[in-house]
């Protein structure tokens, strides 16, 4: 899928180069998109080098959050919810705390730890399921769970933006809360209905009220809010979790007595290489992206919205981040570099690029969790899956639009 996208990225900007140029005598048409290549090359490995230092540091505190148990203390909390909502699984299984424990991963932003335990979650409910090429009730779940998954701490976002030069790099910090709990909620709910999970049971009507009311709550707070200090508190709020995080951290490794400075060294050397192994990703959408944008097909796209918008009279700043959200699905790296080149084009603080920021956080990428997921344990059957899954996503994207406007706007 994704690599037929890229190509006809290209390609439609050729054929629309070549349309300018033959009707429209436009004879630069051309030079801009050498020149796009070439800049937005060099602008993927700039960014990717710029983040060596901040990957390696936050890498290097998620490995001592790894060997201090604190994910695995968040999967004791939880493993009473999931015992609920997979109601298919033995409670005796070992399924039940590694996916918690995945979940937890996941919540804590803890990417490298949350992909392989989720595969073992998968692999474990695999053992309970009757037809071993089609995919069961609670991997269904928990596949839309991990697509739509809450990240209370999008560290990878901040990094990005305070690369970028947003002025307070965190203010997407509870946008992004309100949008990833929406997509969670929305993703939860829909599944739960479709496979009869009873939504009265106790334990499921604690945490959902609990849920639905941070959400109700948080936004009516908010929303009361100025402009100035909306943004202010979010970024604040951001950067203090951060610092107490971190304080948290240090405190559970000295109590421990864990080899704190050993750990984040060796968390800290993968940082390196996480940094040097996106750059060809970075290059290829980029590149691929300033192309678009310089043939025009995107501007004439983004314009083409913006004219139905005005038809019926709609706000159009939105817009301009679109191309995020219409990449996140596919591609987690394509979606990266869409936020990026919208922040690149319209400033790190523009509309255009909190609302990127915001939708970017808002889910996971739904083909590439669907694929890893299912394909470890040979899957080729996913039933409503996919549906569900994008359903969720919608939820994600349109609350983190809305989200971005009651922030953002004045």
């Amino acid at each position: 899928m994704i690599n037929t996208i890229w190509l006809f990225m290209f390609l439609i900007a050729i054929l629309s180069a070549l349309l300018q140029f033959l009707l429209g005598h436009n004879i630069e048409i051309f030079s801009h998109i050498v020149n796009a290549i070439f800049s937005n090359a060099k602008v993927a490995v700039e960014i990717s080098l710029g983040l060596i230092g901040i990957m390696a540091f936050w890498l290097g505190i998620l490995k001592i959050i790894e060997e201090t148990g604190i994910a695995q203390k968040i999967s004791t909390k939880l493993s009473p919810l999931f015992k609920v909502i997979m109601k298919d699984i033995p409670e005796n299984s070992p399924a039940i705390s590694t996916i918690v424990l995945n979940m937890s991963a996941n919540f804590l932003g803890l990417d490298n730890a949350a992909t392989p335990v989720g595969l073992k979650a998968m692999e474990q409910l695999q053992v309970h399921n009757p037809k071993k090429d089609e995919a069961s009730d609670a991997q269904i779940l928990f596949m839309i769970l991990n697509a739509s998954s809450i990240t209370f701490i999008p560290i990878t976002i901040f990094m990005y933006r305070a690369q970028m030069g947003a002025l307070r790099p965190t203010d997407v910090f509870i946008p992004i809360l309100i949008a990833t709990s929406i997509s969670t909620l929305v993703g939860f709910l829909s599944v739960a209905i479709k496979q009869g999970i009873d939504l009265k049971n106790k334990i499921l009507l604690k945490w959902g009220i609990g849920f639905g009311l941070f959400i109700v709550l948080t936004c009516l707070i908010f929303f009361n809010i100025d402009y100035e200090k909306r943004i202010l508190i979010s970024s604040v709020l951001g950067n203090v979790i951060l610092v107490l995080l971190l304080g948290f951290v240090m405190i559970k490794a000295l109590k421990q007595k864990a080899k704190a400075y050993e750990l984040f060294i060796s968390g800290a050397k993968e940082g390196f290489n996480v940094a040097i192994k996106i750059i060809p990703y970075l290059v290829s959408m980029l590149v691929a992206i300033g192309v678009l944008r310089s043939s025009l097909v995107l501007d004439a796209l983004m314009d083409g919205i913006k004219y139905i918008c005005g038809i019926f009279n709609i706000n159009a700043l939105f817009v301009d981040a679109l191309p995020t959200a219409f990449m996140k699905p596919l591609s987690g790296s394509g979606a990266r570099a869409m936020m990026i080149e919208t922040m690149q084009t319209f400033g790190a603080d523009s509309f255009a690029a909190f609302c990127s920021s915001v939708i970017q956080g808002s889910t996971e990428t739904t083909f590439y969790v669907l694929t890893v997921y299912f394909g470890a344990v040979n899957i080729s059957k996913t039933r409503y899956a996919l549906k569900y899954a994008l359903f969720s996503d919608l939820a994600g994207i349109l609350a983190a639009i809305f989200v971005s406007y009651m922030f953002y706007s004045n």
